[in-house]
């Protein structure tokens, strides 16, 4: 059966191909992508909100995100860019601890995630009830670093990495979906690394 060099790569590490996505490439790092320079970021000032089609808006300073209690998942993160590493293990709050505090209605159909700089990503309010789904702020055992988005992070499961938005600020559920910074640009909406759906031409 013929193999490509990436998915030989895979077998000699003694992992099961089919957790390589098709056009993707294993890799042990994990390179630094995104666009804009790195925020300053002053936690005696941040806060994190949570809006829109929900009962109870929220409103969280540090102190209060971080008494809220943490899971630490072990999942494959795929970039559109074609590098693919497993094993990556995030820790951090689960949505559906947020979900239960902010009550989100029938009609919060969509999720908007805003982080710094104004940049947003848009995704199905249904992929933020995966397994995994998270408010990440440790990645490895450690804080996440100012390149991954320190102090924290989105983690949306099984799709292309960027919709995981860094420097994450708030989470706006809407009735209405609308293109994030990199869909704008002709990325694909869903973001499905198994279906290659990078761009939506």
């Amino acid at each position: 059966m013929f193999r490509s060099k990436a998915e030989k790569k895979v077998l000699e590490l003694g992992y099961d191909p089919a957790r390589l996505p098709a056009g993707q490439y294993l890799t042990e790092k994990w390179p630094v992508l995104h666009a804009g320079s790195i925020p300053h970021i002053d936690l005696d000032r941040w806060d994190f909100k949570v809006w829109g089609e929900v009962d109870s808006p929220l409103t969280l300073t540090w102190k209060e995100l971080s008494a809220l209690p943490t899971v630490e998942v072990t999942q494959d993160i795929h970039c559109v860019t074609r590098w693919s590493r497993f094993d990556a293990t995030f820790t951090g709050v689960p949505w559906s601890t947020i979900r239960e505090l902010v009550g989100p209605r029938p009609s919060a159909r969509f999720a908007i995630a805003h982080a710094e700089q104004d940049y947003t990503a848009n995704v199905p309010a249904s992929f933020l009830d995966l397994e995994g789904a998270m408010l990440a702020t440790h990645a490895d055992g450690e804080p996440l670093t100012l390149e991954h988005g320190w102090p924290m992070r989105l983690i949306v499961p099984g799709k292309y990495f960027w919709k995981s938005a860094k420097w994450l600020r708030g989470i706006e559920l809407s009735a209405t979906d609308r293109p994030g910074f990199w869909e704008r640009y002709g990325y694909h909406n869903d973001a499905d690394p198994f279906k290659e759906q990078r761009y939506s031409f």
